[in-house]
């Protein structure tokens, strides 16, 4: 946040990364209580529109200290089943925006709207396939695989990529995001390469701005479940190896479920990925049919406008007017001309 310039307060309360027993297991709940007041305070001095939040545990002092100052709410959750916390959060809220249909529903639609938007992301636009290819110095026929595992466990997405590399980059050509503990022996086994073949592998620790133009330039993704890959990978019309993250409750294998069935991915659970799995998934490319159809599938997912529907909904709350209706929201998150969905 301090790099953006935009101005931001820490409340007291501590993220809750872990059930282990220690002295957080006391203070935790002084950090929660001292951080409504905290969160009251604030509040009354800047005298918000709205509030817009992701929910969870970390939200509960802002909304415990909104709800007497009648601050309209906004929730949006990115996960086929919310977790327990997001749950309680929502109650706060007089409009949810998700990003899967049965959400609502677990949610409780009938107590409050709920709309699907999907994911808000960065602008598919802002990069064509072709400039972006340009760029990386990819002929036409060249086949381009993105590999990374997200924020979390890249473990085992590092290790898989070190052993099948000889035999990928005769395949195809890979940008492989490492994280900083795997990147220094991702650039050891490029270097180890044949010279010819060295340019055929990119590994970067992170991509940051970059993400777009990869994925503009991909032909395939090796991926985690998380919402915003998913709705990313959606929006750009890619096929997707998606290799689910297997702790936080199971969330990113429910997320995973829903574009296996739409036709849109191919699922690999965590224990069976390795350098054989990884070399099979590039194989999907041989099948230009498969492809073309996993593409589609991608498309008819996609919700480019997510950011817009949300902001949509945030400015109705603010300004206390209605919300807008479905087909309205629809079309915004579909990215229609006008807004509307037929």
């Amino acid at each position: 946040m301090p790099t953006t310039g935009i101005p931001f307060r820490r409340l007291v309360v501590r993220s809750l990364r872990s059930v282990d027993l220690n002295l957080h297991v006391i203070l935790d709940p002084l950090r929660l209580a001292l951080s409504v007041p905290q969160a009251f305070g604030l509040l009354l001095r800047w005298r918000p529109a709205a509030i817009f939040t992701t929910g969870g545990y970390v939200a509960l002092p802002v909304l415990l200290a909104a709800a007497p100052l009648r601050i309209p709410v906004v929730m949006w959750d990115g996960n086929v089943v919310p977790g327990r916390s997001v749950r309680v959060t929502a109650r706060f809220a007089g409009c949810l925006a998700v990003a899967f249909e049965s959400t609502c529903r677990a949610l409780g639609r009938k107590r409050r709207p709920c709309f699907v938007t999907g994911t808000p992301i960065r602008d598919p636009g802002l990069i064509g396939r072709a400039e972006a290819r340009a760029a990386l110095g990819l002929a036409a026929t060249d086949r381009l695989v993105l590999v990374f595992g997200g924020s979390q466990a890249v473990r085992r997405f590092n290790s898989a990529v070190a052993e099948a590399l000889p035999r990928l980059v005769d395949r195809v050509h890979v940008i492989h995001v490492t994280g900083d503990a795997g990147y220094d022996q991702a650039v050891a086994g490029r270097e180890a390469l044949p010279a010819q073949r060295r340019d055929r592998y990119r590994p970067e620790r992170y991509l940051g701005d970059g993400m777009a133009a990869a994925l503009a330039a991909a032909d395939l993704v090796v991926g985690r479940a998380g919402s915003s890959t998913l709705a990313e990978v959606a929006a750009f019309g890619l096929p997707l190896v998606v290799v689910p993250y297997p702790h936080a409750a199971g969330h990113q294998q429910l997320n995973a479920e829903e574009l296996v069935r739409a036709g849109a991915a191919r699922l690999i659970d965590d224990c069976d990925f390795d350098a054989a799995a990884l070399l099979d998934s590039a194989a999907i490319l041989d099948d230009p049919a498969r492809v073309s159809a996993m593409a589609a599938a991608a498309r008819s997912l996609a919700r480019p406008g997510a950011a817009a529907a949300v902001a949509e909904l945030v400015r109705a709350a603010a300004g206390r007017t209605a919300y807008p209706d479905e087909a309205r929201v629809e079309g915004l998150s579909r990215g229609l001309a006008g807004g509307t969905a037929s």
